[in-house]
């Protein structure tokens, strides 16, 4: 990672230390000041891109990837797949990203614009009525027939949350005196690595994670997803009872509230697990002491989600009319 404004040896040296802004306008009557981490300003747009490059990064070194002759092949809903694809692209490395119906398309553009394959299973599980699990079944099956190939496997790879490690300690950098951080969780990367950090230097920092209400991650499943990003059908290897001090699920509809209301009083356009995020902090509002010092992981962008959870159409179809959870309020003037 290099410092802002110094020349860097390739893109991949932009990945990690992303800003940390204070969100004044969320919620003017606060009585905890809340900050966002701006994953969006990874080179390929999310907080996966730490996490691709740390799971790569060691076998190109040692000669373990070779390009033009290996090929990494991987399961992903869109974020992983397109940090992987950088990293393959920048080094000459053959990748395949196994993706379903639900993929954004943009996600799926940007990937091949990067020189990725892109594989999208159309069968659902036939006992979960997922997609995951048939995704990683034809990952499988690809490292199985395939010369010379590697799935890094984001949902067991210890390397994932090692990468975010370092996304802690940025944070308590710019913010030592951090009282709660509030992570979407779906491989648990993101939360292990975070956890792993807090523990190891015995921080009084709360950690809550924020999952889908249709994951399976902490509990059984309460109905389907709209909405990618975060959450899984399938608990995931990295998953540990202890990682979480609280654990807050939002459906698809808290996760467009706070999208929604985060673009209209924030001016921040991010990703439907930023959005979860906002809410699962303001469903917490009277739980966190005055004083506080909030920290939101904000996981991607969000101009991947124009086509829903920033469409009215598409929201009203599936919602209704609800824009009354994210009107505007009327604030004093404030000098830039």
């Amino acid at each position: 990672m290099a410092d802002a404004g110094l020349p860097v040896p390739g893109v991949l040296a932009t990945i990690g230390t992303t800003p940390i802004v204070e969100l004044t306008r969320l919620d003017p009557t606060s009585t905890f000041r809340t900050y966002a981490k701006l994953e969006s300003h990874n080179p390929g747009g999310s907080i996966k891109d730490r996490a691709a490059l740390e799971m790569l990064r060691d076998r190109i070194r040692d000669g373990r990837l070779v390009p033009g002759r290996s090929v990494v092949v991987e399961s992903s809903s869109g974020n992983l797949g397109i940090g992987l694809a950088q990293v393959c692209g920048y080094h000459g490395i053959r990748f395949i990203c196994v993706v379903d119906p639900r993929t954004n398309r943009q996600n799926i553009a940007i990937m091949r614009a990067l020189g990725a394959e892109v594989e999208v299973v159309t069968d659902a599980d036939p006992v979960t009525g997922e997609y995951l699990p048939v995704r990683i079944r034809r990952v499988r099956e690809l490292v199985a027939t395939l010369d010379d190939a590697y799935c890094p496997n984001q949902y067991a790879n210890p390397l994932n949350p090692r990468a975010h490690r370092n996304t802690m300690r940025e944070i308590l950098d710019a913010l030592p005196d951090l009282s709660f951080l509030f992570c979407a969780t779906s491989s648990c990367g993101t939360l292990r690595g975070c956890a792993e950090y807090v523990r190891a230097n015995r921080l009084p920092v709360t950690l809550v994670a924020v999952d889908a209400l249709g994951s399976a991650i902490f509990s059984p499943p309460v109905g389907g997803r709209l909405i990618p990003g975060h959450g899984a059908s399938i608990r995931p290897a990295l998953y540990g009872d202890d990682l979480a001090d609280i654990v807050v699920h939002i459906d698809d509809l808290g996760a467009v509230a706070g999208c929604r209301r985060l673009a209209a009083r924030e001016a921040i356009i991010a990703g439907g697990s930023s959005g979860a995020v906002v809410s699962a902090m303001q469903s917490m509002r009277d739980r966190i002491p005055p004083g506080s010092t909030c920290v939101l992981v904000f996981p991607d962008r969000g101009d991947r989600y124009l086509d829903t959870i920033y469409d009215d159409d598409w929201v009203g179809q599936h919602f209704g009319d609800v824009s009354h959870l994210w009107r505007k309020p009327q604030l004093e003037a404030a000098s830039c």
